[in-house]
Order: structure tokens, then C-alpha cells, then sequence
């Protein structure tokens, strides 16, 4: 009976329809983009297995954060282009494949939203990991400003005049965007509570399906 009402939907209503395959190109953009964040892993491991002997420990977890934050980037757009796909496009026919993601298939607009939300918020809590292991040179001279550069210069004649461990810093941080950067984690958090939290609301009022 579906079968034979799909097949008889006015011209309209089935371009209307049709129109979601519009959205094909986007979701195969976003694999591109997959693609090119493997090849960022794979340089920045590289990188850090070349260099390990000349690597500060700090640079190491600097480094592996960094890894890290590329993986969970690419679980969100897995999470987008799979989802979405099933969701707003077509659906991927999974069921009884053994790699069939345990999430598919509940997977909603709702759900997806949760889910994507929990991951902008671990990607944040990478970044601000990462801030927190720089935040030691806060009260330094900002890199690329003229104190940071007389500092440099400083540094390079106590140097040679022969002072031992003369050597430059300069900060990439500030205490103000290190505050804005802890701020927009937190209205991240809050607005993942609100997410779900309108979603379990919505969920309670759904009248309940026959045999349920």
C-alpha cells in the first residue's frame, strides 16, 4: 500500500520530495573533508615520531592533543554524514551488517542533535586542554608584538655574553582569551543541557504508540 501511494504522488509533491537529493553533494563534500583531516593526522604523527628526541614533553602532549582533536573531528563528520544521510536523504539499509552503528538505528533529528552537541563539546574540551598547557607563559610578552622582540634581542646578547639559559619566551595567549575561551566552553555545556533537555521534554508529551 505505501509502495503504490509513493508511486502515485503528484508531479509537485515528488519534485518536492526529490529535492532532498540536493543535499548528495554536501555529504560527499564532507568526505572530502575527511579525507583531507587524515592527511593532517597522518603529518603531524610524522612529525612527532621523526622529532621525538628533540620534542619537550609539553610539545609531545601538545602534539597528541592535537591527534587527538583531529580523531574527534572526524567522528563528528562521521556522525553528520552518516546520520544526516539516513536521516534528511535516504536510507543506508544497515540492518543485520555487523559494523552497523548501535546509534543508527534510533538515529532522529533530535538524537543527532544531542550527539553532535556532545561532540562540539569534547572537540572544545580538547582546545581548552591544550590552552590550559599553555596558560604557564601567561604575564609574557605576546608572540609577534615589539616586547616580544626586544626580549628576543635581550636574550640573544645575554647569550653572548655568556649567560647560561638565556633564552627568549614569549606567550600566545592572553588572560582575556584564555576567559573567553573557558566562557564559550561553558555556554557550549549549556546549550548541550538545553538541547537534550528540550528533547526529553518533547519526547514525554509524544503520544504513545499502539501496543506500547
Amino acid at each position: 500500500m505505501t509502495d503504490s501511494r509513493i508511486n502515485r504522488l503528484n508531479p509537485l509533491p515528488a519534485l518536492i520530495f526529490s529535492s532532498r537529493w540536493l543535499q548528495l553533494p554536501l555529504y560527499l563534500g564532507l568526505i572530502v573533508a575527511q579525507g583531507v583531516y587524515v592527511f593532517q593526522f597522518v603529518r603531524e604523527l610524522i612529525h612527532l615520531v621523526s622529532d621525538a628526541a628533540n620534542l619537550t614533553e609539553q610539545s609531545i602532549m601538545l602534539i597528541v592533543l592535537g591527534l587527538i582533536d583531529v580523531v574527534m573531528i572526524s567522528n563528528l563528520l562521521v556522525m553528520v554524514i552518516v546520520g544526516g544521510y539516513e536521516t534528511f536523504v535516504s536510507r543506508l539499509r544497515l540492518e543485520g551488517h555487523p559494523d552497523q552503528p548501535e546509534w543508527l538505528s534510533h538515529v532522529n533529528a533530535s538524537v543527532l542533535k544531542v550527539k553532535l552537541a556532545m561532540a562540539i563539546i569534547g572537540i572544545s574540551s580538547i582546545h581548552l586542554l591544550k590552552t590550559f598547557i599553555g596558560a604557564g607563559n601567561l604575564g609574557l610578552p605576546l608572540c609577534g608584538t615589539p616586547q616580544a622582540f626586544a626580549a628576543a634581542q635581550a636574550a640573544a646578547a645575554a647569550t653572548a655574553n655568556g649567560v647560561a639559559n638565556a633564552t627568549a619566551k614569549c606567550s600566545e595567549l592572553t588572560e582575556q582569551g584564555v576567559m573567553w575561551q573557558a566562557l564559550i566552553h561553558f555556554l557550549f555545556i549549556v546549550s548541550a543541557v538545553g538541547i537534550a533537555w528540550t528533547d526529553k521534554l518533547m519526547s514525554a508529551h509524544k503520544p504513545a504508540k499502539p501496543g506500547h
